[in-house]
């Protein structure tokens, strides 16, 4: 019995992983806080290794054998952080930095991306093989080297090598390492200590597998001050663990487990009013799933005298797609934008590596399209953006901070998953800010004739061809139009009053329908094995668009809304709660944490009961493990 129960504590079973929603991960958590008690009253530096090898068996207990990754890179970036630091010559420091970029880069596309880049040129030889008549005979699969050197090692076949699986948490521990480099490279920070220091850092459980992104200068300074936790902040702590418990059970795991799969899975046998709704209700799901994780992992920290850094801030109250990545996983919105965008040359000038990134994007996107009109449509946009930037230096660094923000959210989509309709996600996102851009330096009447054109093309479309999307793109840029157009009347009139509240509730709103159209192709490519992932999301995200653009039977919709009555009512509820000023948040979370301490633990033990009352039979997995 013993034995057993041993057994299945130290075994990694990967149909059970160690997850916050878990029985087992509170055990886990309570055994380590206990021993942590004692042991941060001795030196830090034992304390800080005793949370390593924590980590490090917490990861274990999620990835398995995956753990050696970890290992390595915790290994090879702390002495390549050393090794940099120590470096004499500036031109030997940005040699250790590129081998260090290299090695980083190389593991996480490897796991990453190799099905996408064997997917890209077999599309290539195939279209070279139909268009020109060639013979390549050239056809490639993946193969897992790792897996091939593990049954070498083990002298069995244990391990698959025909299949490449991605690691949990490898592009959140790969961004933590190049960041740690590359900041030691800017003298930001000076390297730590031991590998135990860093190893900590790098592994920190609570936020390992799905972030947030720890920056090292935010994070390295905590290793090395002795654990305080107040009153204030122990009750804060526990308000954040239960507030991620109900986000990710009441809200995301029971509307993914009772509606949205269902109709992802199938978005055929479902009607227009359906799939829209499951569409919404997606992107409620996705927030409260990742925002739920961070909030639990914000919280277990805490207890531990630990400080995360906020990742969410109501971003569903964005009144523009800029505005909305400044509140939606701000840890990789900073990343991004440190090491990604600024370097690129930000909003100061275009770099060799901001052509690059759009010139490479633009050929996978001709190659996965197979298309000619997608290749003249990305050909003559580059050229044209780019003769006005030559030709026009008033505005070139307008058009360049553009090229480097829209490299910038392409990049962000390829990081979330290597199909290319995460592509076409972070490409809209990206759109979106530019239209932003030209959108807010323009008067009312340049934007009625602007969007009146928009809606007379839509309309011309929808007559010509008569499909689905140029249906709810006809709909949605009417809309915008006949507001825009109320809104230029009023300006004609002559009224004063503003209604800075209605206009920017009307922001808000249509930066909500357009951030959740734009996770139609999110979605669709998500929980798929790599291997199918362009063809699936693509069917997938094409029959939804046709069901919702389709014809709706209205007669319907009074019975859906009784049969779907629950799960409309907490989408409603979800919402109303996302768009509580930030000033009443802030006072029932204070108010809680100052609870005398049995009303506290009465409180919390009913949050659970609730909370539980939704829990499926299966707990699903974060959304974010897979990225």
């Amino acid at each position: 019995m013993i034995v057993e129960f041993l057994q299945r504590i130290f075994s990694f079973d990967d149909k059970h992983p160690l997850l916050f929603t878990q029985f087992d991960f509170w055990v886990f958590f309570i055994i380590v806080f206990a021993i942590f008690a004692v042991i941060e009253k001795n030196k830090l530096l034992m304390r800080n290794a005793f949370l390593f090898f924590v980590s490090v068996f917490f990861y274990y207990k999620t990835s398995g054998w995956f753990t050696l990754i970890l290992v390595f890179s915790t290994i090879v970036n702390y002495f390549l952080g050393k090794w940099l630091f120590g470096a004499k010559s500036d031109g030997g420091k940005k040699g250790i930095l590129i081998l260090s970029l290299f090695v980083n880069l190389l593991t996480l596309c490897y796991f990453k991306y190799a099905y996408f880049f064997v997917d890209m040129v077999n599309s290539v030889c195939a279209v070279l093989n139909s268009k020109f008549d060639l013979s390549l005979g050239v056809s490639l699969g993946v193969h897992n080297i790792f897996a091939d050197f593990g049954n070498i090692i083990s002298g069995k076949e244990n391990f698959s090598v025909d299949k490449i699986v991605l690691p949990v948490g490898i592009s959140f521990y790969t961004f933590q390492s190049i960041s740690y480099v590359m900041d030691i490279f800017r003298k930001r920070i000076e390297p730590v200590k031991n590998i135990l220091d860093y190893g900590f850092y790098l592994t920190f459980f609570p936020q390992l597998v799905a972030g947030p992104i720890v920056r090292a200068n935010t994070f390295l300074p905590q290793l090395y001050k002795p654990f305080f936790l107040g009153r204030r902040q122990f009750g804060v702590a526990i308000f954040w663990i239960l507030n991620g418990f109900a986000k990710k059970i009441i809200l995301s795991d029971y509307l993914a487990v009772n509606f949205v799969d269902r109709v992802f899975e199938n978005p055929t046998m479902y009607t227009g009013p359906e799939n829209l709704f499951a569409l919404f209700a997606y992107s409620l799901q996705v927030y409260a799933d990742f925002s739920g994780y961070t909030d639990i992992a914000i919280g277990v920290a805490m207890l531990m005298g630990f400080y995360l850094p906020q990742n969410f801030n109501s971003p569903y109250k964005a009144p523009n797609c800029g505005n909305f990545w400044k509140r939606w996983h701000i840890s990789l919105s900073k990343w991004l934008q440190d090491y990604l965008y600024i370097s690129m040359g930000g909003n100061r000038e275009a770099s060799f590596g901001t052509y690059a990134v759009i010139v490479t994007i633009s050929l996978i996107g001709v190659i996965l399209s197979d298309s000619i009109w997608v290749a003249v449509i990305l050909l003559s946009i580059t050229v044209i953006v780019s003769f006005r930037a030559y030709f026009s230096p008033d505005k070139r660094k307008n058009i360049n901070s553009n090229f480097n923000r829209l490299n910038t959210m392409l990049l962000g989509g390829i990081w979330h998953g290597a199909s290319w309709n995460f592509m076409i996600w972070g490409g809209l996102n990206g759109i979106g800010m530019l239209i932003f851009n030209f959108w807010k330096k323009r008067d009312i009447y340049h934007k009625t004739l602007v969007i009146m054109t928009c809606s007379i093309i839509s309309a011309i479309l929808l007559l010509v061809f008569d499909e689905p999307v140029y249906k709810i793109a006809f709909i949605w840029i009417g809309t915008i139009f006949v507001v825009t157009f109320v809104r230029m009347v009023y300006d004609l009139c002559g009224f004063k009053s503003q209604f800075k509240f209605l206009e920017n509730c009307w922001a808000v709103f249509q930066t909500f329908v357009f951030i959740t159209f734009t996770r139609l192709f999110f979605r669709s490519g998500s929980n798929l094995n790599p291997a199918e992932a362009n063809s699936v999301a693509w069917s997938t995200a094409k029959n939804m668009v046709n069901q919702i653009g389709g014809t709706w039977d209205f007669s319907l919709i009074p019975t859906q809304l009784w049969e779907y009555r629950f799960l409309v009512a907490l989408f409603i509820v979800g919402m109303l709660i996302h768009w509580i000023p930030e000033k009443i948040k802030r006072w029932y979370r204070l108010n809680f944490a100052m609870m005398p301490l049995p009303v506290m633990v009465i409180v919390s033990a009913v949050i659970v009961f609730v909370v539980y009352q939704f829990m499926s039979a299966d707990l699903q997995k974060f959304i974010y493990f897979q990225f």
